[in-house]
């Protein structure tokens, strides 16, 4: 039997965030990335601690950086929630349980030391984790569970050191108490 390796494509969207068509994902990320869906997910343990990825070191866009334990690209006509779950299987070897929709209009634009562009309406979501973690070398370097208010101050202090959506996304999951554990976690609930 023939396999075939099918292109991930990646669905493109004018600025009200209208579907325009769609393109590949490895050619999507560059320095006039055009507007485009992502997600975002947020994962915390049963005792509040936040998981943290570095991404690999041969990822296009910010390689090496420390962030939130993952993102993706919804496929044209995935539903946004299925797309998480197979991300979290595909970079971490996870299953995830208890997902909510925490920030469903934000969106971003940051540009990395090299000059590749992110350009996203990017869903946020936290999730629990139902499995181990099994990363994939290919996507994550390294793993860390961090308590939520650790994670606070290291933002606070050094925001550089994050990728920019982890520290814009935890801003807004967090509102005033800078942590995105449990606080975050009761206003997705509040809002489902």
């Amino acid at each position: 039997m023939e396999v075939h390796a099918t292109t991930e494509r990646v669905v493109l969207l004018d600025d009200s965030g209208r579907p325009t068509g769609v393109t590949d994902k490895a050619t999507v990320h560059h320095a006039a990335t055009p507007l485009h869906l992502a997600f975002s997910c947020h994962v915390v343990d049963d005792d509040g601690r936040v998981l943290l990825t570095r991404r690999a070191l041969t990822k296009r866009a910010w390689p090496g950086t420390w962030t939130n334990a993952f993102c993706g690209h919804p496929a044209p006509f995935e539903p946004i929630p299925d797309a998480v779950e197979r991300r979290a299987q595909d970079e971490l070897g996870l299953r995830v349980a208890d997902m909510r929709l925490a920030l469903p209009d934000f969106r971003y634009r940051a540009v990395d030391a090299s000059g590749v562009v992110e350009n996203e309406i990017c869903p946020v979501y936290l999730a629990r984790p139902a499995s181990p973690l099994r990363p994939v070398p290919e996507e994550v370097m390294d793993t860390r569970w961090v308590e939520a208010h650790d994670l606070a101050a290291a933002l606070q202090a050094a925001p550089w050191a994050f990728s920019p959506w982890l520290v814009m996304q935890a801003r807004q999951l967090s509102g005033a108490s800078g942590v995105i554990g449990a606080h975050a976690w009761q206003r997705a609930e509040a809002a489902a």
